[in-house]
């Protein structure tokens, strides 16, 4: 069975698998805070979200931005030092870059010939 087949039918799964496997490091040794372990889960569970709209084909940009901001905070949970200002940058550019790749995946409803007479 493909990992892709696994992963379709039981995300839930293997997040919880993840987070077990966070807790039994940090139990037995990895020095960890409960923030960090707290922002490790939540980038996993952001990248789930990630493959599972890449493969149901819906939602991947609204994932991309989740995956981002789960990825800042966990730079930040491990000490990344940026400002709010840096952080509100950042994140805009991703926004940013996303919705020009989204534009280019979405089909508008009316052509561009109608929009040119309705201006006209």
């Amino acid at each position: 069975m493909s990992p892709v087949l696994i992963l379709k039918r039981e995300p839930a799964a293997w997040l919880t698998l993840i987070a077990v496997v966070v807790k039994l490091l940090a139990a037995f040794g990895l020095d960890v805070t409960a923030d960090q372990q707290s922002a490790v889960n939540a980038v996993a569970a952001a990248a789930m979200g990630l493959l599972v709209a890449a493969i149901a084909h819906d939602g991947v940009g609204a994932a991309v931005i989740g995956l981002a901001q789960a990825a800042l905070a966990l730079a930040l949970g491990f000490g990344l030092d940026w400002s709010a200002d840096r952080q509100a940058v950042v994140m805009a550019a991703v926004t940013v870059i996303v919705g020009m790749w989204d534009r280019t995946q979405v089909t508008a409803p009316a052509p561009a010939a109608v929009v040119r007479s309705v201006k006209a």
